[in-house]
Order: C-alpha cells, then sequence, then structure tokens
C-alpha cells in the first residue's frame, strides 16, 4: 500500500482530535477498532492530503465521516462535497453519517460499513493514474 501523503501541519491537529472523541465517534470505534470488521484496519483522525478524515480504512481505501450540526449549516454542503471529491480523487470511497444515525441506529450504520468493506474487499481499489514518467529509474534521454 503507497503512504497517503497529506500536509505537515495536520498531524498535530489530527493528534488533538484524537484525544477528545465526540459521543459518536466514540461510539463508533467501538465497532470498528481492533480489526472487528472483515480483519480491516480503521485508524482515527487521519490526515489525507489536506483533510483530517474522522476514520480512514487505508487498505480498502474507505474513508468515513460523522457529521455534527454544523455540516447543515450554510456553504457545508458544498464544502463537504468538495472535500468528498478530492479524496474521491484520491482513490477513496467516502461513507458519511450523521452523528444522530452513529448514536441512534448504530447497528444500520455499522452494517452500511460492513457492506462497503466487503465491496471493496469483492472489488479491490487501485490507485489513481498518474501519466508521466518512469520515476528515478524509468527516465531516458
Amino acid at each position: 500500500m503507497p503512504r497517503l501523503h497529506y500536509r505537515k501541519d495536520l498531524k498535530t491537529a489530527a493528534r488533538k482530535l484524537r484525544s477528545g472523541l465526540t459521543d459518536a465517534e466514540a461510539c463508533l470505534w467501538r465497532h470498528v477498532r481492533r480489526r472487528q470488521l472483515l480483519g480491516v484496519q480503521f485508524l482515527r483522525q487521519r490526515p489525507i492530503g489536506s483533510y483530517i478524515v474522522d476514520f480512514l480504512a487505508p487498505s480498502v481505501r474507505l474513508a468515513i465521516e460523522l457529521d455534527g450540526g454544523q455540516h447543515f449549516e450554510d456553504g457545508h454542503a458544498a464544502r463537504d462535497a468538495q472535500r468528498d471529491g478530492q479524496l474521491a480523487a484520491l482513490g477513496f470511497t467516502v461513507l458519511r453519517f450523521t452523528n444522530l444515525e452513529v448514536l441512534t441506529e448504530t447497528p444500520n450504520v455499522v452494517e452500511a460499513i460492513y457492506q462497503a468493506v466487503v465491496h471493496a474487499k469483492e472489488n479491490p481499489p487501485r490507485p489513481p493514474f498518474f501519466k508521466g514518467g518512469g520515476g528515478r529509474h524509468g527516465a531516458t534521454a
């Protein structure tokens, strides 16, 4: 699995977010940690590119976002769509759930994640295609 690139200044922010989980994040974490879903490792609050995603399963290229009330304010839907598009361009599937869904419909949320993992395992993600050279060793003059 290739290394995920991210803005270095996000590392400290991600660590801080990991130390202060919301109730919804803590609830979901109890269900996905320790490779409970088909042996897939999930990570919390991980930077990817210019973003920090709530949960990440790098082996199946799955990002999970939990949305609090601020995501329903003006302009947030457009920013979320842009973020999802950029993550998709990196080869990730993005699942979004509201905090309320996680807290009141936990089995349904976990089932949706399970199905996404099954789908990803049956259809392994391919890294994004980049045009161009053969790297350090492929260039010829």
